[in-house]
C-alpha cells in the first residue's frame, strides 16, 4: 500500500482506502475513519491536510503523535496497532496513519459499543454496520461462509429433486457423497442437514428462508428510474436464473443479421456475453445474510445495471476486481456453478468483462459500492428508445425512417440486410465522407451507435476502406466504396 510515492498520494481524491484530516481538534470522525478501514480493506489517513487539498502540516508532531496513540489505544477494541510516522512534504510535517485489514474485526467505537459501533468503509465515507454485516465479518475472521453454514430445520424434502438432476443427473439424490463434497449437504450433531447453499441453490421454498434471494428485472423509459415499462420477478433456482435474466434482456433488445466469412451471424443490440458474466458474478458473490432487497436487474435507455446485496470483500476495492483479483462469498454456491461450467476459471470474469469491452469497442463498464450493495453498470453503445406507437416494440435511435421500396437503396438493403448500411453505400456513390457528413446527410443530429456499427461492419467486409488507413483515428478520416463496394452497386442497378 506504501509503495506509490507520497506526493501522488496526496494528488488522488479521498476515498475506500485513503482520507485527509486537517489536525485532531474532531478526533471522533478520524476514530470512525480507522475503525472502518480495519474492517473494510486497510486505507492511509494523513493528518495536517486541509479540505482544499493543501498541505499545511502539523504544529507540534511529536506531542500530536503520542496523543493520536493514546486515542486510538483508549477508544477502538479490540486493540488496533495501525502505523503511524511522521514525513516531510514541502518543507511542512504530516502524520500518516497506515491501518491494515485486521484479523481481530469486527472493531468498535468504544463509546458507541459493539452493536452501534461497528463502521465499514464506504466509497469515501463511513458507515455504522448493521447486525447482519457484522454478523458476516465476524463469519469472514474465523474462516466460515454464509452459504456453508447448516440449515438444521430442513431436510432433503425440501430441496427440488428435478433441479437436483437436471443439474447433477437421475442418481444425484442417492449420491450423499457427492452432496458432501459440494457442501449441499453438511453435519450438524451427528446428521446431514442442506446447508444455506444447498437451500439458496435449489431450495422448493427458498424465499420463506431468505426473504430476498429472488430477482428483479425492470425496463425503464429513459435513463432515469421513473418510469417503468415492464417488469418481472424471478424466483427460479440460481443456475436457472442466468438464462431467465438473459431471456428477459433479450426481450427488451433488438437482433440484427450481419454477414461476414461467408456466413451469417445474428448480433444483438446489447453485449450479452459482458452482460451474462455480469450476471453471473451477482448471483455467486451476493451477501445473501443482507435482508431488504433482492438482486436488481434495470434495463435503461442508455445502460444495463446489475445490483446485488453486500459489499466487497474484506481488502478487496473495485481496482482489484478489474485486476482479476477474485475472493469467494459463496464457495458452495460457486462451486455448483463451475461444475456446470458457468464459471471457466476462478477469478477470470470480472477481469475478462472489461477486456471484452475494450476489444468489442464498447463504453467501459462501472462498478460502484453503494451502501451496503454493489453495481455493475454496462453502458449501451446505442439508445434503446421504447417505440411510443407500438407497445412492447424497441426502436434503436438511428434506425432510419421507412421508406418506398422503390428507392435505390431498398434492393440493397435484402443483400446486406440493413436499410441503413444500403443508404451508406448510396451516400458514398459520388465522393467519400467522414461519419459526421453521412450523419448530417441521413438526417441525424449526432453520429450515432447503429451508423458505427454499419459503418464498421462494411469496412470489415470490404465494401468500404478509410482515405487515411494510417491514421485509423484521425479526425479528417474519411470512407470511400471499395470496388466489391462499387461492384455491389452497379449489380443492384
Amino acid at each position: 500500500m506504501t509503495a506509490e510515492p507520497i506526493e501522488q498520494i496526496l494528488k488522488r481524491p479521498e476515498g475506500k482506502q485513503l482520507e485527509f484530516k486537517r489536525d485532531l481538534s474532531s478526533p471522533q470522525p478520524l476514530l470512525k475513519t480507522l475503525v472502518s478501514f480495519a474492517n473494510t480493506a486497510g486505507g492511509q489517513l494523513f493528518i495536517g491536510i486541509s479540505d482544499d487539498g493543501a498541505i499545511v502540516g502539523v504544529e507540534n508532531p511529536l506531542g500530536e503523535e503520542e496523543r493520536l496513540g493514546s486515542l486510538i489505544s483508549d477508544s477502538i477494541s479490540p486493540r488496533l496497532l495501525p502505523s503511524i510516522e511522521l514525513l516531510t512534504v514541502e518543507g511542512k510535517t504530516l502524520l500518516r496513519v497506515e491501518v491494515f485489514l485486521s484479523n481481530s474485526r469486527p472493531h468498535f467505537l468504544k463509546a458507541l459499543g459493539p452493536t452501534q459501533g461497528v463502521l465499514v468503509r464506504i466509497g469515501s465515507s463511513n458507515r455504522q454496520a448493521d447486525p447482519q454485516l457484522i454478523a458476516e465479518l465476524q463469519r469472514q475472521t474465523v474462516g466460515e461462509t454464509f452459504d456453508a453454514l447448516p440449515m438444521p430445520d430442513v431436510s432433503l424434502d425440501d430441496l427440488d429433486l428435478s433441479s437436483l438432476q437436471q443439474v447433477f443427473g437421475q442418481e444425484i439424490w442417492q449420491n450423499q457423497q457427492k452432496l458432501q463434497t459440494l457442501k449441499l449437504l453438511v453435519n450438524h450433531q451427528g446428521r446431514l442437514v442442506p446447508s444455506k447453499g444447498a437451500v439458496l441453490l435449489f431450495g422448493k421454498e427458498r424465499t420463506l428462508y431468505f426473504d430476498d434471494a429472488w430477482i428483479q428485472c425492470g425496463r425503464f423509459r429513459g435513463t432515469e428510474k421513473i418510469d417503468i415499462f415492464d417488469q418481472t420477478e424471478l424466483h427460479d433456482p440460481l443456475p436457472q436464473a442466468v438464462d431467465s435474466i438473459e431471456m428477459f434482456l433479450k426481450k427488451h433488445a433488438f437482433k440484427s443479421a450481419e454477414f461476414g466469412a461467408m456466413r451469417r451471424k445474428d448480433n444483438w443490440s446489447i453485449p450479452l456475453t459482458i452482460l451474462r458474466e455480469v450476471i453471473i458474478n451477482a448471483l455467486v458473490h451476493s451477501d445473501y445474510s443482507q435482508r431488504g432487497s433482492p438482486i436488481r436487474i434495470a434495463f435503461f435507455d442508455d445502460r444495463i445495471e446489475i445490483e446485488s446485496p453486500g459489499m466487497l470483500m474484506p481488502g478487496m476495492t473495485v481496482e482489484d476486481m478489474k485486476r482479476g483479483v477474485s475472493m469467494i462469498r459463496n464457495p458452495v454456491i460457486a462451486r455448483v456453478f463451475k461444475e456446470l461450467k458457468l464459471i471457466e476459471q476462478w477469478g477470470s470474469g470480472v477481469k475478462r468483462i472489461f477486456e471484452d469491452a475494450a476489444a468489442q469497442g464498447l463504453p467501459e463498464p462501472r462498478i460502484e459500492e453503494i451502501a451496503n450493495r454493489l453495481r455493475f453498470i454496462v453502458p449501451l453503445d446505442q439508445q434503446h428508445s421504447i417505440h411510443p406507437g407500438a407497445p412492447g416494440q424497441l426502436k434503436p435511435e438511428s434506425q432510419p425512417e421507412s421508406r418506398p421500396e422503390s428507392q435505390p437503396e431498398s434492393r440493397l438493403e435484402s443483400r446486406l440486410e440493413s436499410r441503413l448500411a444500403a443508404r451508406l453505400l448510396v451516400l458514398l456513390v459520388n465522393e467519400p465522407k467522414g461519419k459526421s457528413e453521412l450523419a448530417a446527410a441521413l438526417g441525424h443530429k449526432t453520429v450515432s451507435g447503429e451508423l458505427h456499427k454499419q459503418n464498421k461492419r462494411l469496412h470489415l467486409d470490404g465494401i468500404l476502406e478509410m482515405t487515411r488507413p494510417d491514421i485509423p483515428n484521425s479526425r479528417l478520416q474519411k470512407y470511400r466504396l471499395t470496388p466489391a463496394g462499387q461492384q455491389l452497386l452497379k449489380e443492384d442497378k
